[in-house]
């Protein structure tokens, strides 16, 4: 009975983990990213036929995200004359969901001309999903010199209520390669 808990717990453990994908994550040679005390966010200027509905919101969900992993490590969000600016950099694609036909699971063999009956494999698309990807430059404002990047990719949820979670999620994955350490 106890292995069967103990499987039935790593198994939840596993499945409640965040699919999150760091990537590119690191300093540029040289930075000291300890010198800087403050930050705040580059202008958001995106307009026009490709920017969605609630596309504001979201970005101030990453930008929400960003800050707390940013004063968690002892830095302060000023719009004065700022150490550093963050520029968010997103992405998102629509994406196809795929298997390969196999005539043990999926039934006779189909006609394939005058009598030769042979089965053709291929690829069927069985669901669409959105991935995203959030890319964080950090820049020294004042050398207008990037001093940190990471990039964090994720496939975003499909209800609404669970975007704050996922941006949250994704900068706490994407800050834990920060060099800096959360303050206790």
């Amino acid at each position: 009975m106890k292995q069967l808990f103990f499987l039935l717990l790593a198994a939840s453990l596993v499945a409640c983990s965040s699919s999150v994908k760091i990537s590119n994550a690191g300093a540029a040679p040289g930075a000291d990213l300890a010198k800087y005390k403050t930050f705040d966010f580059y202008k958001l200027d995106a307009s026009g036929d490709t920017v969605s509905k609630g596309f504001n919101e979201r970005m101030d969900m990453l930008k929400s995200a960003i800050a707390g992993e940013l004063t968690s490590r002892g830095y302060s969000q000023s719009s004065s004359k700022p150490d550093l600016l963050v520029n968010i950099g997103l992405q998102v694609e629509e994406k196809a969901q795929t298997r390969e036909t196999d005539w043990r699971t999926d039934g006779a063999y189909r006609y394939m001309g005058q009598r030769n009956y042979s089965w053709k494999s291929e690829e069927v698309v069985v669901g669409y999903y959105k991935e995203g990807s959030v890319t964080v430059h950090l820049v020294d404002a004042a050398a207008n010199e990037m001093v940190w990047k990471g990039t964090a990719k994720d496939i975003l949820p499909t209800k609404e209520s669970k975007i704050p979670e996922l941006a949250k999620a994704g900068m706490k994955a994407l800050f834990a390669k920060f060099p800096i350490a959360p303050k206790q």
